[in-house]
């Protein structure tokens, strides 16, 4: 069965309806009104180049299995060709004033439509009720000089005495460099591929000097309390920093959306939502310099008492490689996470699968609650699970006694708190550090992890490494379950296959529920 998960103008994102990691049982064809247009493999695929206001029928073939559907594409108020505009497109000019000329342009409703060709540009400002479309061939390519890219600052202040609040960064409302593309409280918003969004940071000084700069580096999309935005079937890469980066926004999905960095590449992780409401990440393919997807909410800051959790995330069908984390939780993220789904995705050679990072100093506010994987594949996967209380990056006082010391603190209006976690139906291959990884904290352990339907196996030759980004971490191999500082650890059909030592280790647990198996 096939279901239709957005319809634009132009484009169209399907799902596949099973319980496996993004692949599709077998291959399949796709017709559209009786005309083969691709083949897949994947539980997610796109249409693109589709008439406007028009109605189809999609059929999929995957062996003996047929399905069908009619779905009618978007209205759209009229499209204006990026060229038509001034834009050239030559890999030589520079089109930064001739396409923001264009999405200024722009009638509401409407679409810039962006050709085959290469666009070099600095930031463009998007605005509420279009479409942008990068068609089969086009490069947005990021222009390398700094003074290309105007410094927004972290608020502005206004004439009734408040602020209008416009760049962020690790946590932080601060200044920033406009983003490639920038999105200021925004309604209905899409940004529609298969064309590429590339940053050119390799080229530029972004990876190098960026510790002497107080200015935060661009993202390549920058959304600032923006609603109902759909950025399907885009190919992003080579971010100054992080890339996709959704902030104190509402509804906005990622569908079919590739983001490539090297690996060697700093901060560039794939998607950041931070403080936002419901977002769905279905279908994409993340391979970059950090962590693939980071969820975060802030950092306590006294001076600025509003905060905003992370709430209600779906992530499905999506494919995690060669980041430091899969899926990660924090660590700026004083405002909690409540409600993540992540389901039907395939890790490959990622540092971590889960790995959640927080601290003391998080806040109260720093409740991550009602977290879930459910058929999950990890291969390669150095640790699948890490939930530490004690992560010692990014701040100045990451090191100091009172983040890293182990006796008990008083729990106060800095303390975090970790709620209930569940891993269901998961197989990890290849593993070579640890299985699973949870270190709590003494005045506030973690409140309950389900496991359940795990398989754990190990590489032949696993290498050492540390599990979690701690101040005096014990490298480790081949470990199995360990639990420090956790109130109730749920464990039912858990397999570990060929760990070093003891296939559970639980210090500081409350109550363990069933047993591992250990073969």
């Amino acid at each position: 069965m096939v279901e239709l998960r957005y319809a634009g103008s132009t484009s169209a994102c399907f799902e596949l309806k099973n319980d496996l990691a993004y692949y599709a049982p077998k291959p399949y064809r796709v017709l559209l009104d009786g005309e083969e247009r691709l083949k897949g493999d994947t539980n997610v695929f796109s249409l693109f180049g589709l008439t406007p206001d028009h109605e189809y029928t999609l059929t999929t073939e995957c062996g003996d299995d047929i399905s069908r559907l009619t779905f009618r594409t978007a209205k759209e108020t009229c499209a204006i060709d990026a060229r038509a505009a001034g834009a050239v497109g030559d890999g030589v000019a520079d089109d930064t004033a001739a396409l923001q000329m264009a999405i200024r342009l722009l009638p509401q409703g409407g679409r810039l439509h962006v050709p085959s060709g290469v666009f070099r540009t600095g930031p463009l400002f998007l605005k509420s009720h279009m479409t942008l479309e990068l068609s089969e061939g086009a490069v947005l390519l990021g222009l390398t000089e700094k003074t290309a890219y105007p410094v927004i600052p972290g608020a502005i202040p206004s004439l009734d005495g408040g602020e209008a609040e416009t760049g962020a960064f690790e946590g932080l409302t601060r200044s920033m460099y406009a983003s490639l593309l920038t999105g200021e409280y925004l309604t209905d918003v899409t940004v529609v591929g298969p064309g590429l969004l590339d940053g050119n940071a390799q080229n530029g000084d972004w990876w190098t000097t960026f510790k002497q700069d107080p200015v935060a580096r661009p993202r390549l999309l920058f959304l600032n309390r923006c609603q109902d935005v759909v950025v399907h079937g885009l190919q992003a890469a080579n971010s100054a920093s992080w890339q996709l980066h959704p902030y104190w926004s509402q509804r906005v999905a990622f569908l079919d959306v590739a983001v490539t960095a090297p690996k060697i590449s700093p901060n560039t992780d794939a998607l950041d939502p931070e403080s936002c409401d419901k977002v769905d990440i279905i279908g994409c393919r993340f391979s970059v310099g950090d962590d693939c997807i980071a969820i975060k909410s802030g950092k306590l800051d006294p001076a600025r008492p509003h905060k905003a959790a992370a709430s209600r995330h779906t992530i499905r069908n999506c494919l995690m490689a060669f980041g430091h984390g899969a899926v990660t939780l924090g660590s700026e993220i004083s405002g909690g996470v409540n409600r993540l789904s992540v389901t039907q995705c395939l890790f490959k050679q990622t540092d971590r699968g889960l790995r959640i990072k927080t601290r003391r100093g998080r806040g109260k506010g720093c409740d991550i609650d009602g977290v879930s994987f459910d058929n999950i594949v990890m291969d390669g996967v150095l640790t699948p699970i890490v939930i530490n209380m004690w992560y010692n990056c990014v701040d100045p006082d990451g090191n100091s006694d009172y983040v890293q010391g182990r006796d008990p603190l008083p729990v106060d209006e800095r303390t975090p708190h970790l709620g209930r976690f569940t891993f269901k139906n998961m197989v990890c291959t290849g593993t070579e550090v640890a299985a699973c990884y949870v270190d709590g904290l003494p005045e506030m352990p973690v409140d309950s992890v389900t496991l359940q339907n795990i398989r754990v196996s190990y590489a032949e030759n696993a290498r050492e490494g540390v599990p979690a980004m701690m101040t005096n971490a014990q490298k480790r191999r081949k470990l199995g379950l360990y639990f420090d500082n956790v109130k109730n650890v749920t464990l039912r059909n858990v397999t570990i296959e060929g760990c070093e030592g003891d296939a559970l280790t639980a210090r500081h647990v409350g109550r363990v529920m069933g047993r591992e198996k250990s073969e």
